[in-house]
């Protein structure tokens, strides 16, 4: 089975050397995949209509949520970055952060003794800091769990194969996590519909699955290894120290491509994911079908995976976001003329066609933006000398989160200023109007304007940087190899092409970068294999990079 498995990604070497350290370092997946996937599926809902708070507060809550995971983001990266222990610098955090991930994502679903049009500010406050603390136990776990990985997969290849691991279990985190939430809503009779007597069954989907993603999270612990930082050099740590810092993170044009490329995406994807439900609730009328919808797309995603890992490995790490990113767009364009009469045959399959097509083309971007982002460390490292994933990874998340944060905010407070209607108001206007998940034509104007037009012009917008991007195989390879040679002898010379690309993948002047600048007077070009492989030179021996 095991030889089967690693034949299908395409790894050399045994299964015990090059599968297994994978999988152990994807179990915490199932909690980064399967958690969110839920969260994203579920809560703001559940705030407006089991806890019966307005759109707009339900969208302050989650806003402020966000933004505070993406300030403590950089605060983990510089933690991480600077612990010295002979485990490594990331592993142990993964165990400090399980129970506090257990707890939070328990309390997360807990909305017994608070009702928001009685008293709307006790539950905002007790949601806020719930949903923070729950941000702060994935912030634990996640940063050093993503800057973890250019440390265990160097090579260009390596870490795609690694990615697409984690990608399966991402999968393998969502699927059991939905399926036990369908069975808990199905045994309490709230599959068709969720009201504000939906409390139990929410309560406990959280203390099961709080659990079963803390196991996961402890398995990768137990499982993986890295090297000792003990030996890493520390520098000062102050203000001035910290903002030198992230400043020369956005000195990277790759990392500026890479940026604003998924950013982009995340507008897409934040806004159709905080309106999705009220997309299928309120617009579409076809809610008794949403955990229907919700498997057809889960499992549009996951068929996507073996084209997509099939163009990277054979034609590059954008090709697949090149490809199937339309399919996406054509998914997100349904909404815009999706009809209110849930029970026609023609609206259920044109629904049924977008959560196969969104899903689908959605994959491509989010592959291409996972299996770039580490190879940014590579190209830091030639600007600065240093390995600073941590530095990186949450440079991007502190601006990514804040802005979906706000995403989830204006969501809230365009529905609502739309005149879309959830809880127990609704419930009251279909007494009035005698109509099942009756809404106005301007709030349906809303719903299309947050679920479709805005995602596709934001798709539109990643396509187009995604086709900016420089970065090729070949390039990491070099780049690679010019700092191993840089390393082992203080200098490394580069020809007129090596430098173009250089300049061209750091948007500097190679003389202004920690490469271009010598330590001898030597030359030192990069070394070549007799097949003409940059050849990945060690400390006491060199190693072809194939």
């Amino acid at each position: 089975m095991g030889e089967r498995l690693k034949k299908a990604i395409g790894v050399q070497g045994d299964f015990k050397t090059s599968i297994l350290p994978m999988i152990n370092y994807s179990y915490a997946n199932i909690f980064m995949g399967g958690a969110g996937y839920i969260i994203s599926m579920y809560f703001t809902v559940f705030l407006t209509d089991v806890v019966n708070l307005s759109l707009s507060k339900a969208g302050i809550i989650v806003m402020l949520a966000t933004v505070w995971d993406a300030v403590t983001d950089p605060v983990m990266g510089i933690i991480t970055d600077r612990t010295r222990a002979e485990t490594g610098k990331h592993r142990r955090y993964l165990l400090i952060g399980t129970p506090v991930l257990i707890i939070s994502y328990s309390l997360l679903w807990n909305s017994y003794m608070f009702n928001g049009k009685e008293n709307p500010t006790a539950a905002m406050v007790y949601f806020i800091l719930v949903y923070m603390l729950y941000k702060t136990a994935y912030t634990i776990i996640g940063v050093p769990h993503t800057a973890m990985l250019p440390e265990l997969a160097p090579e260009y290849n390596l870490r795609t194969q690694y990615n697409s691991v984690g990608y399966i279990f991402n999968s393998a985190g969502m699927v059991p996590s939905f399926l036990i939430a369908v069975l808990i809503f199905t045994a309490f009779g709230s599959n068709d519909n969720i009201t504000s007597q939906s409390k139990a069954p929410f309560l406990i989907i959280g203390i099961v699955l709080s659990v079963f993603f803390g196991g996961a999270v402890l398995l990768t612990y137990l499982k993986t290894r890295e090297k000792s930082s003990l030996n890493n050099k520390v520098e000062k740590l102050d203000i001035k120290y910290i903002i030198h810092e992230y400043i020369l993170v956005f000195k990277n044009r790759s990392f500026r491509q890479y940026f604003f490329m998924s950013l982009a995406y995340q507008f897409a994807t934040g806004f159709y994911s905080n309106s999705k439900v009220y997309y299928i609730k309120y617009l579409a009328n076809q809610y008794s079908k949403y955990a229907l919808f919700n498997a057809v797309a889960g499992v549009a995603e996951a068929g996507a995976f073996p084209l997509n890992y099939a163009l990277t490995m054979k034609h590059g790490k954008k090709k697949c976001g090149n490809i199937v990113t339309p399919l996406m767009v054509a998914g997100l364009a349904i909404g815009l003329f999706m009809g209110t009469d849930g029970s026609s045959f023609i609206w259920i399959a044109l629904m049924m066609l977008s959560m196969i097509l969104y899903p689908f083309g959605m994959s491509g971007l989010g592959f291409v933006s996972n299996n770039i982002f580490p190879d940014l460390t590579d190209v830091d490292e030639m600007i600065t000398g240093r390995r600073r994933e941590g530095v990186i990874s949450t440079f991007s998340t502190l601006i990514k989160k804040s802005i979906s944060g706000v995403m989830a905010a204006m969501v809230g407070f365009t529905l609502q200023s739309f005149g879309l209607m959830t809880g127990d108001t609704v419930s009251e206007y279909e007494k009035s109007t005698g109509m099942l998940f009756a809404q106005t034509d301007e709030a349906v104007m809303g719903v299309r304007i947050c679920v479709a037009v805005i995602p596709i012009i934001a798709a539109l917008i990643s396509l187009y940087l995604l086709k900016k991007f420089k970065m090729t195989k070949d390039d990491h390879t070099m780049i690679r190899a010019a700092i191993a040679t840089k390393h082992k002898y203080g200098s490394v010379t580069l020809n007129a092409d090596q430098r173009e690309r250089c300049e061209l993948i750091t948007g500097q002047k190679i003389g202004n970068t920690w490469l271009g600048q010598s330590e001898n007077d030597e030359e030192h070009p990069i070394e070549i294999s007799e097949k003409g492989e940059y050849i990945i030179l060690l400390k006491k021996e060199s190693a072809v990079d194939g």
